[in-house]
């Protein structure tokens, strides 16, 4: 029992980490998301192995976490009076496609940044969604629409990566 979850861990952690890092916004969330999940995935193996989908439950576990983090005011981060040093400025970063997906989904609240991934990126219709979530197919909608809206607004999360794109377009 403890060897098939072993390798399900060394096989699918990665992909995981990746849903993670796109229901949260950060790779760093991504990976404590999947290892929470993880754990509760451990707990429900024997129910799960060998004739359930231990991924489909632990991306399930993943959603309803990240869904619940919007929720809540308090996301664990602890003020310190010591500032980390500073990262080192990287100009071709705003470039980056992946950096910027990631970060105009930080930018969106966390139930709106849910309901994207799991609409454009897992493929998921809109009735699943909300099966999975325990909300309305409205509930859904309503908040890939806002989502949407923030990423096209001018002054939204990509914003600078429009700016970018149409600075050197002469008109």
């Amino acid at each position: 029992m403890k060897q098939q979850f072993t390798d399900f861990v060394h096989a699918r952690y990665p992909a995981l980490v990746r849903h993670g890092a796109m229901l949260t916004g950060d790779r760093g969330h991504g990976e404590d998301l999947a290892q929470e999940a993880l754990i509760k995935t451990y707990r429900a193996w024997r129910k799960l192995y060998p004739d359930g989908d231990p991924e489909a439950y632990t991306r399930k576990v993943m959603v309803r976490a990240a869904w619940r983090a919007g929720r809540r005011l308090w996301r664990r981060e602890v003020p310190t009076g010591v500032l980390p040093d500073a990262p080192v400025r990287d100009d071709f970063a705003v470039r980056d496609t992946a950096e910027l997906v990631l970060g105009a989904l930080r930018a969106l609240p966390a139930q709106q940044r849910v309901v994207l991934v799991l609409r454009y990126w897992v493929d998921l219709p809109e009735q699943d969604i909300a099966a999975m979530l325990g909300c309305s197919p409205g509930t859904v909608k309503s908040r890939a629409s806002r989502a949407i809206a923030a990423l096209r607004a001018m002054d939204g999360p990509l914003a600078d990566a429009f700016s970018l794109s149409t600075a050197g377009q002469g008109g």
